[in-house]
Formats: structure tokens, C-alpha cells, sequence
């Protein structure tokens, strides 16, 4: 009965990105222990899933964590986030690990001087960070199921439409996951305003954090007057009730951020939009992942987790982001 510990203490779209090598863990090692180390705050993303036998929370002491999973007595850790931190965890808990490519040579030569040496598959696809991480346990006999992400909502985190936005709950609609961890992997305003015009859909619900909030109320005015009906939830909702408005959409449209590749694990189709940083290993985990970037620049890209500001001030790689004039619907409509 071996007993595992993995260890991704962030990102959102990053911790979605591990859930299937969790799962093939759990099924395909006989009645093995899966325990989880990540951040306090991504703890919902965690806590409902049938696969995790225990969460390892890491809050404001690293000591006191590593106190606590040295008690545990793993047989083994697999290191996901390999950083400083989950490198000292390794090392104090003595026990034989596993990490993962990080590709940090190949994203700097990517990202400086758009020399492409990332790995790829026999397809020439691009080896996803997915499969990376799957290739990290692969010592253990563990390959990838092909069954995908996997998001789990604890029933207290489901958000009812009916009860908070009765508009959304009577016929299909649109989620557009509008935040972005930086400035230059969202659009600007004036193509988010082109792009809620362009979908396919009366009723538009907005996704994001707090720092989303002033643009969705910019949008919603823009659109006051017009046969589009916008909805916020910018700040509203937390990491697993922005997932539950996600699952409930017909259609998901968002930046390279977490919630857009949470949806990946609801939808078969998953719309994503890339300023400054690249798909190229990195877009929605689903069987039609559809990607919207400008790829007739030789600055892009120039950052592998977004920047405050364009580099070459002129932020072609959204303002001059091609928005189709038609999207088509999924199947289910």
C-alpha cells in the first residue's frame, strides 16, 4: 500500500493540469494513499475529489508543514511545482522522489529569442504540460488513461442560477473567463467589447477576480442598450463557484488563465485567447481546444507567464487579435 505524496502548491490551471495524473495514481496502483501539498487558498479545488486521500495545506510556516508531513512517512513524492520550497520538502523528507521537466531552458529560449526546442510528440503536437506531468510518475508504471481533467465541486460551492441570476438558468449561455494573472494576457477593453458583440449568444456571464470588476462594469454599460444581456460575477464567486457558472455554460471563451482551463474539464470545446504568452504546450486540456492568438509577430512570445506591460509598447499580440465573425455552436445546442 504505498504511500504518495504530490506536490503543486499553485497555480489554478496548473492544479487542474495534475488532477488526471492523481487520478491514474489512485486506479492504477492497487489500494495505494494519494496525498496532496498545495497552497491553503486552492484547498476547495482539492477537497471533493474521490481520488485524494488527504490535503496538506501550506499557510504562513513552511517548518510546521514539513514538520507534519514528515510524520507521515511517504514512500514516495512526487514534485509537480518544483521550486525551492517543494525541493527542501524532498530533501527533509528523505524519501524517494519524482519531478517533473520544468522545460526551463527550452521556455527562456522560447520566450527571448523564439527558438522553439520544446518536446514534442510523434504527431509533432507539442508535448502538454499534462503529459509532462504524467511522465514524472511513469517510473511507477503510471501512464496516462486518456479520460482527461478532472474538477470536482463540492455541493456547497455550487451555484444556483436560478436563485442569483434567473436570466442565465432559462436558456444557453455564454461564460467569458475575463481575468488573466497579468496585463498582457488580456485583451484590452475595446476588443472585449468586440468579442462579447461577435458571440453567438444573448446573455454573457463574466468570470474574474476583484481586479476584473471595473472592466465588467465598463462592458455592461457599453452593452446596456444593446440586444446583449451581460452578467458579472468578477469578484464575486470563489475559485469552485466560478467553476460551477463555467460547467453550467453552452459555450466557454477565456484568456490563458485558470478558469479557462478548469472549463476543460466540463467542455469537449474550450475557446482560448493569447496575448504575450504562447499555447504551445499550454492550451485548454480538451478534445477541441480552439486557440485565438496573433501569430504574425516576431516579439511573441515574450513572456511565459505574462507581463504589467507590453515590452514593445504597442501590445500588437491583442490589439491586433483577429476576433472571428462567427463561432460554432456545440453540439448540444
Amino acid at each position: 500500500m504505498p504511500k504518495i505524496l504530490l506536490i503543486r502548491f499553485s497555480a489554478i490551471g496548473d492544479i487542474v493540469w495534475s488532477s488526471p495524473l492523481v487520478r491514474c495514481l489512485k486506479e492504477q496502483l492497487p489500494n495505494c494513499y494519494v496525498h496532496i501539498c498545495t497552497k491553503a487558498m486552492y484547498a476547495e479545488m482539492w477537497e471533493a475529489n474521490p481520488y485524494v486521500d488527504k490535503l496538506h495545506l501550506l499557510g504562513s510556516s513552511l517548518v510546521e508543514l514539513i514538520g507534519k508531513l514528515r510524520r507521515e512517512n511517504f514512500d514516495y513524492v512526487i514534485d509537480l511545482h518544483k521550486n525551492l520550497r517543494s525541493t527542501l520538502i524532498k530533501l527533509l523528507l528523505g524519501k524517494k522522489s519524482f519531478t517533473y521537466n520544468k522545460l526551463t531552458w527550452q521556455r527562456f529560449l522560447l520566450t527571448q529569442f523564439q527558438i522553439d526546442r520544446f518536446p514534442r510528440k510523434p504527431d509533432g503536437e507539442p508535448l502538454h504540460i499534462v503529459e509532462r506531468y504524467m511522465n514524472a510518475a511513469a517510473p511507477l508504471g503510471i501512464v496516462y488513461d486518456g479520460k482527461g481533467l478532472d474538477y470536482f465541486i463540492a455541493p456547497r460551492y455550487w451555484v444556483d442560477l436560478q436563485a442569483i441570476a434567473p436570466a442565465l438558468s432559462k436558456q444557453p449561455f455564454c461564460a467569458y473567463v475575463i481575468g488573466g494573472s497579468a496585463v498582457t494576457k488580456k485583451l484590452p477593453l475595446h476588443k472585449m467589447a468586440e468579442l462579447c458583440q461577435k458571440l453567438p449568444f444573448s446573455h454573457i456571464a463574466l468570470i474574474g477576480g476583484k481586479e476584473d470588476v471595473e472592466n465588467a462594469e465598463k462592458l455592461i454599460k457599453l452593452f446596456a442598450d444593446s440586444d446583449k444581456k451581460i452578467i458579472s460575477f468578477c469578484g464575486k464567486l470563489s475559485i469552485s463557484q466560478s467553476a460551477s457558472v463555467v460547467a453550467q455554460a453552452s459555450f466557454v471563451i477565456g484568456h490563458d488563465t485558470g478558469l479557462t482551463h478548469i472549463a476543460a474539464a466540463f467542455h469537449k470545446t474550450v475557446y482560448s485567447i493569447w496575448g504575450s504568452t504562447i499555447s504551445m504546450g499550454f492550451k485548454p486540456f480538451c478534445p477541441t481546444s480552439i486557440v485565438l492568438e496573433n501569430n504574425q509577430l516576431p516579439c511573441r512570445p515574450c513572456s511565459k507567464s505574462g507581463a504589467r506591460r507590453c515590452p514593445r509598447t504597442h501590445f500588437k499580440c491583442m490589439n491586433e487579435l483577429a476576433i472571428p465573425n462567427e463561432f460554432p455552436l456545440p453540439d448540444c445546442l
